[in-house]
């Protein structure tokens, strides 16, 4: 595709063509293949397509009601896709779940947890639910805790704890099992700002060697832990490239989003 052609795509400003060419030799850890979901005539998500691979962290951002939680509930096959094919490390998340799920671990927002446990029954709990040999089981939960700074609360019923320590369990248990792919949504909310310091510093270590796809609407997290963005809008890709491009051609992050997302697409229902 020329130069020319490419200044005529509409504002999705992908990068699929050079991203096929650095990426080719390579299996996508995560991929959104015409994903959509309709409810009625409503669309919450249209033909999102793209693709994340092996120490890649990329921030997933739009406004509210985007579609964003849409998008990430289908990739993990928490919610079916009315058309396309949500794939986690090479496995097709509406067929073989179980086998994709051995790769994946998920963070929803307000993710549910059993408060009557404490974090250490919690992680033990979907140690031996997810099939850990017994002998491998303690040295999980240990290095989970360590990871995500529960030392002080494992013993605490969960019903106890803050919305941030909550958070943590719940972050606990999405990299329980040592999993290649992280989908999280929102994964700060409720952090005071040294616990923030912390999911970042976590989030870039893993990120040298996993894949993660990362929600959240603090800007300053994408742009301190990222090196590529997918935005969405009204359930609309409008954005799939580095934060550098977002850079030089709007200044800044916060200028890039409400660029790209402050107009309606009058796109959000489907197509006759």
């Amino acid at each position: 595709m020329s130069n020319e052609n490419l200044n005529d795509v509409e504002s999705n400003h992908s990068v699929d063509d050079t991203t096929t060419v650095s990426s080719s030799n390579r299996q996508p850890m995560i991929e959104a293949d015409g994903l959509s979901k309709f409810y009625g005539v409503f669309a919450a998500s249209r033909n999102v397509s793209f693709k994340a691979y092996k120490g890649e962290l990329v921030g997933f951002l739009g406004p509210n009601g985007a579609g964003k939680s849409t998008t990430m509930k289908m990739l993990t096959g928490y919610l079916a896709p009315s058309e396309g094919t949500p794939r986690i490390a090479g496995f097709d998340m509406t067929t073989d779940r179980i086998s994709g799920s051995k790769h994946l671990g998920y963070l929803p927002e307000n993710g549910p947890l059993y408060p009557d446990m404490t974090p250490f029954g919690l992680l033990n709990f979907f140690a031996e639910a997810r099939g850990m040999a017994p002998d491998r089981r303690g040295e999980a939960v240990q290095a989970a805790i360590e990871l995500t700074d529960l030392g002080s609360v494992v013993h605490k019923p969960i019903s106890k704890l803050s919305k941030g320590y909550r958070q943590r369990v719940g972050m606990a248990q999405a990299m329980l099992h040592e999993p290649d792919v992280l989908i999280l949504d929102e994964p700060t909310a409720g952090l005071d700002p040294n616990q923030i310091r912390g999911v970042r510093d976590t989030m870039q270590r893993l990120g040298q060697e996993k894949t993660i796809l990362l929600s959240t609407h603090i800007l300053q997290e994408v742009e301190s832990m990222a090196s590529r963005v997918v935005m969405i809008n009204e359930g609309l890709l409008v954005y799939d490239g580095s934060i550098d491009e977002l850079r030089n051609e709007y200044g800044d992050l916060e200028k890039a989003f409400r660029a790209l997302t402050g107009k309606r697409t009058a796109q959000s229902a489907p197509e006759a």
